[in-house]
């Protein structure tokens, strides 16, 4: 019996890999065509096109895992129904218990494996090809905005209480981390506007800070007149450096060269704190975070889903019928997950309840199927 299950979570794990070879393959093509646009573009060549595809191949990995398990599970079962395999492990002794427990045992190792790829692999990947081809490039992360980026700081005393308010404005994110053009507005905390920095640029120096360079300084007093509203008075001042002590790392404004879906889960935790204590609405990252939990859980469903055509007779379908049924559902489920995620977004569903949807639903489906197939024995 150890024998038995041991050959079938081979090929099941031999028909995933396939499948799962085949889709990057098929992907890496088409984003090498769409990267052939931008080549010739300052300093951006062929290499450097197939690099930054190839640093994309983990993010498609996490995303296709699931899919790819559904497909080369119905393959592998398939193939063992039609050539009768599977009817001489029935009759050694593997059960619709039993079947069940190895696939979900290769199931929980491939959703490990993809939980990894997510956390672990894909996310600097995404974000060290983001930032070679925009250094090849010659461009910046906040080029496609006129007025650059705007993003919001507090400071709290010891108490917790916010006695500071920052408005930040970054003309240039450089790939580098690098910041150019940056303007800080500070209001104290009956929201009026205390200091103004304008720095050349900034780098993220030791400690808890950013190093501006190049600094020009305004403070704003208000000067008591008789009889009338105090006057505001301004008092100028530059420095080659000053030292910026925030919260505003590196990490959290690096947000913009990976797409929320793509991000680490200990990234979105971080940049969710932040927007929380700066007052910011969290929806899109609440989900991407909770997707990020969910999503690798979904191998486990999916190949739960393919257990049922191993019982289907050969007369019900070849395994070209069923690989194609496969491929249906996988698509389905692909569609379900992002249409759940922007229903969730516009419709402020709790994000648990929105990235958990499409898992639940294939769930049951799998359920019931298994149930059909017992019953029509």
């Amino acid at each position: 019996m150890l024998l038995v299950g041991r050959y079938l979570r081979r090929e099941i794990v031999a028909a995933v890999a396939f499948v799962l070879l085949g889709f990057l393959a098929l992907f890496a093509f088409f984003d090498l065509i769409n990267e052939l646009e931008d080549v010739g573009r300052g300093g951006y060549r062929l290499q450097h096109a197939v690099a930054f595809v190839l640093l994309g191949l983990p993010s498609h990995v996490y995303e296709l895992m699931p899919i790819a398990a559904l497909i080369g599970s119905i393959y592998a079962l398939s193939q063992l129904a039609s050539h009768s395999e599977y009817t001489a492990m029935r009759a050694a002794g593997l059960g619709r218990r039993r079947a069940l427990g190895v696939v979900a045992r290769v199931g929980l190792a491939l959703a490990v494996l993809t939980a990894l790829v997510g956390e672990v692999l894909s996310p600097p990947a995404e974000r060290l090809g983001q930032q070679l081809r925009l250094s090849a490039i010659g461009g910046s992360v906040t080029g496609q905005f006129r007025s650059g980026l705007w993003v919001k700081d507090t400071a709290r005393d010891p108490a917790g209480e916010v006695n500071l308010m920052r408005f930040v404005n970054v003309g240039e994110l450089l790939p580098d981390g690098t910041l150019r053009d940056v303007r800080i507005f500070e209001f104290d905390a009956q929201m009026r506007l205390s200091r103004l920095l304008e720095a050349r640029g900034a780098s993220w120096g030791r400690g808890n800070g950013w190093e501006l360079r190049e600094v020009e300084e305004i403070r704003f007093t208000n000067v008591p007149a008789a009889g009338l509203a105090p006057a505001v008075g301004t008092r100028r001042a530059t420095a080659p450096t000053l030292h910026w002590q925030t919260e505003l790392r590196p990490e959290i404004l690096g947000v913009l060269l990976v797409e929320p879906d793509r991000m680490s889960g200990l990234n979105l935790y971080s940049y969710i704190r932040h927007l929380r204590e700066n007052a910011q609405n969290t929806s899109q990252y609440e989900i991407a975070f909770w997707k990020k939990i969910v999503y690798p859980l979904a191998v486990i469903v999916m190949m739960a889903l393919a257990l049922p055509f191993a019982y289907l007779q050969v007369r019900a379908g070849g395994t070209g019928y069923k690989v194609f049924a496969g491929i249906m559902l996988g698509i389905a489920f692909h569609f379900m997950n992002g249409l759940f995620s922007h229903l969730g977004l516009l419709n402020t569903w709790p994000p648990l309840l929105s990235v958990s949807i499409p898992s639940v639903v294939a769930f049951m489906l799998a359920l019931g199927m298994l149930a059909w197939v017992d019953r029509a024995r």
